[in-house]
């Protein structure tokens, strides 16, 4: 059975708030690495929203580069903040796996500032997102 193209991204855009928030509280913990991830997260699943409630039926990937470039055929302004939000694919691997750093863990490889960046591109994304469908 074929899922209602709106209700399927407010399923995934309700998740990528949640998602922002355990970023936040993350953050607020120190847990830089997991905020990153959780960052990462919230916006590949706002982007993904966007796109099942444009009829998409299946959204394959991770990368949030690609979910923009893909999302910008059908509405220029992921074309617009693509580039500012692209360095979230970086959080996708290495904040959470020591074999996807050079050295060291990923507990220690993230830093405060990082997670802050981090958070501004997500948060940029699923305003975004928010505003584009609901």
């Amino acid at each position: 059975m074929k899922r209602d193209p709106v209700n399927e991204g407010q399923r995934w855009l309700i998740q990528s708030k949640s998602d922002i928030c355990d970023a936040r509280y993350l953050y607020d913990g120190s847990r830089y690495n997991a905020c990153c991830f959780f960052c990462q997260q919230a916006a590949e699943k706002a982007i993904k929203a966007y796109l099942y409630t444009r009829g998409a039926e299946h959204v394959f990937g991770h990368s949030v580069a690609e979910l923009c470039q893909e999302a910008s055929k059908l509405d220029h302004d992921f074309k617009t903040i693509k580039t500012a939000v692209s360095p979230l694919d970086i959080f996708y691997i290495p904040t959470r796996y020591p074999n996807g750093l050079p050295g060291g863990i990923p507990s220690e490889a993230f830093s405060e500032e990082d997670a802050k960046r981090a958070l501004d591109m997500a948060e940029k994304v699923v305003a975004l997102v928010d505003k584009l469908i609901t």
